[in-house]
Parts: C-alpha cells; structure tokens; sequence
C-alpha cells in the first residue's frame, strides 16, 4: 500500500521528484472544467486561484519529471449540457483524469459518462460518487458536515431548528442528510419545529420566515448556494429573527460574502474544512506544516487564501499521481494510485482513500467556524470532528 505525504515541504518534494534536467519548454496540459460564468461562476473564482498558485508552485520546483504543467480550464457556463460537451471532448483525446467542475449538476453530468474512465475528480462535496467508480468528490459529503454541526447544536443546547433548503440538488442532498442526520441516536434531543423549501429563482423567502418565527426556534439550518443563500440571508434579516443561521460551507467564500455585508446575521455558522483555519490555530504537526506553506505561496502571489483550502489537496494528489506515473499513466493507473492513497498528508489533514473511498478524508477533518466579516476569516468553535474547544 502506497504511503504518501505532503506536508509543508511540498515545494521541495516535487524539487526530489523531477529530474535534474533542465525544465523542458513543452509543457503538459491538465485539463479543467469549471463554471467560469452563469450562476456557479462566484465558485471558480477561487479555484482558478488555487490552480494558478498550484501551477507556479510546481513548475518552480521543476515541474513533473522535469516538464512544466500547464493547467486549461473550460468553461462549462454552469450548464450540465455544456459539461457534458466538455467531457465529451476530453474522452475522445483519451486524457487519464479531468480536474471539475464544480457544481453537483455538472459533476453528475459528466460522471454519467465515464464508465472506463477519464478519472473526474469532481470539485463539489455535493456528489456521492459510487466506491471504485472513476469519480471522486472534493471533501466531504452534506452528512459529514451536518454531523458536525449537529453535534455543536447539542453542546451549545440549540435544540429547535429551523430548517430551510433550495429544491435544486444541492437543497436535495442536504434533506437525506438532514433525515439521516436527526434519526441518529446521539442527535435525539435535537427537534426540526418547522421545514421550508425554495425555489432557486424565488426572490424572497418571508413566508418561510413567518413559520420559523412562530415556531420558536433557536437556530436556523439555511442550505442553499450562491445566489439563493443570499435570498435567505435577506429573509432573515428581513423577518428581523436574531438566530445562527448553519449553512453549507459553499458559501464561506470571502468574494461571496464581501456582498452580504449588510445583511449577514450576528451568528453565520459554517461547519468547514480544517484549511480554513490559520497555521496558528492547529497544533504543531505535518498538517500545520502544509498549511503554513500554502499560505507563504498564496501571500507571495499576492492572494489571501479564501475557498481554495477546498481544491488544494485535490490538484496536487492528481500532480502527485502524475509525478509517480508519468506522462502515459492510464485512467485505471490513476484510480488505482489514488485509491491505495493511505497517510497523504494536505492542509485539510491526513488523507485515506482506503477509509474514506472517492473523498480520503471524513468527518475528523471538519471544524465549525463562526465567519468573521471584518477580517473575512473563520473563527473556529470547536476541535476537528465538531468536539467542544478545551
């Protein structure tokens, strides 16, 4: 079983990786779907970041086998149909694996084609990719989150909840894993008082809000993205209740949230990825290490990390599969590779693919933040896996 990591040193391991020959001018291209416009587009902002800052990373140190790596992003317009003519293309120039996209819809879209590969390592948490199939999701999925934020609710002793969810998948998925979530033992003390749905395109939500007044609850579960989490922002604020909102950690993006000033709640809870912390608030060890040195490239780029902590480790375990493989690796090779992935170490902690197939990392690698909106940064309220801060 393979053992790779990839703590703080990662500059230097690419540098022992490629060869002594000088960089060669050719270089390899990955290739990358995204939602560059249309309604995802505030989500590629920070992905594109992180692709850049990736990219200057390790053709610094000498590329992969001593080629420089060229990321090409297409842009799907946030369009499953538009995915799927993507995917499409890249099957037929027999790529071993695509980086994207980055919504539930067009992951899914393009995982209905590949069979027997291209490897999609899809930049949504949302998708639930099927154990040894050729897709794999970026963090966890909607459970993981939930179970650490409803183990917050029970220690803080917010026992009503207020549940309120967009009907598009992403609003799908975070219902079965609410359902799942509330039926578990250890939640039994945790009570749904009232339940809403929205339509995506809804523009405001105050009858749901007039429920959730009435209904006496202490905090409110808003999970919806982009655009549609702000019409919840608003409803709140509108409705004048003075309760947490709990939302999907898609929205925790400074660009987003820079345009919810105005109508953010005192409380706006985000059950995260540790990456969103700073070094300085975990313990000294190889995460912290490779935390620390993803933020010295973001800051030498002249960027302040904000979302990419959610594609980071994803782009340099396919770079590292690359750099293991070389040029010609199969997509069987890849699956392969990342599946025996066992103490990969990243800035969301330590990777295994065994334990956790198509995602590698679980609920231990999740805290709860409160968002800052004065330094745009979270505010950790519990220990990794959503245990009570000592």
């Amino acid at each position: 079983m393979r053992n790779t990591s990839l703590p703080a040193i990662a500059l230097a391991l690419f540098v022992a990786l490629a060869p002594s020959a000088a960089i060669a001018a050719d270089p390899y291209v990955i290739e990358v779907v995204l939602p560059v416009t249309g309604g995802g587009a505030f989500v590629s902002t920070v992905e594109v970041n992180a692709l850049s800052v990736a990219e200057a990373m390790v053709n610094k140190a000498g590329g992969v086998r001593g080629r420089p790596i060229k990321f090409n992003v297409a842009d799907d317009q946030s369009d499953p149909s538009v995915a799927v003519q993507l995917f499409n293309a890249l099957i037929v120039k027999k790529v071993p694996f695509v980086l994207g996209s980055s919504l539930s819809a067009t992951c899914n879209a393009m995982a209905s084609l590949n069979k027997d590969g291209p490897l999609e390592y899809c930049f949504s948490p949302g998708i639930r990719p099927v154990a040894g199939s050729y897709v794999y999701s970026s963090g966890v999925d909607a459970g993981s989150f939930l179970r650490v934020a409803a183990r917050y609710m029970r220690d803080r002793g917010l026992t009503k909840v207020a549940v309120l969810t967009s009907t598009d998948a992403t609003g799908q998925d975070a219902d079965r894993a609410i359902d799942a979530v509330f039926a578990a033992p250890e939640n039994h003390a945790l009570g749904i008082v009232a339940r809403e749905h929205f339509n995506p395109t809804d523009i405001n939500v105050a009858p749901q809000m007039a429920h959730f007044r009435a209904s006496g609850a202490q905090v409110i579960i808003g999970w919806a993205t982009g655009a549609p989490f702000g019409t919840i922002l608003r409803g709140v604020r509108d409705a004048g209740l003075d309760l947490p909102v709990i939302s999907t950690p898609a929205n925790a993006l400074a660009v987003q949230l820079r345009q919810y000033k105005a109508i953010m709640p005192k409380e706006l809870i985000f059950p995260n990825l540790r990456s969103f912390l700073t070094p300085d608030q975990l313990p000294k060890g190889p995460a912290k290490d490779a935390l620390s040195h993803y933020y010295d490239l973001f800051k030498a780029a002249g960027l302040h990390p904000s979302g990419e902590g959610q594609v980071w480790d994803q782009i340099l375990i396919m770079v590292s599969a690359l750099q293991k493989l070389g040029f010609d690796a199969t997509p069987a090779q890849v699956r392969d590779y990342v599946n025996n992935l066992h103490g990969w170490t990243g800035i969301n902690g330590l990777y295994d693919f065994t334990k956790y197939p198509q995602r590698g990392i679980g609920d231990d690698a999740l805290v709860v933040l409160r968002w800052d909106p004065v330094n745009e940064a979270g505010i950790p309220l519990t220990l990794p896996g959503g245990a009570p801060l000592k």
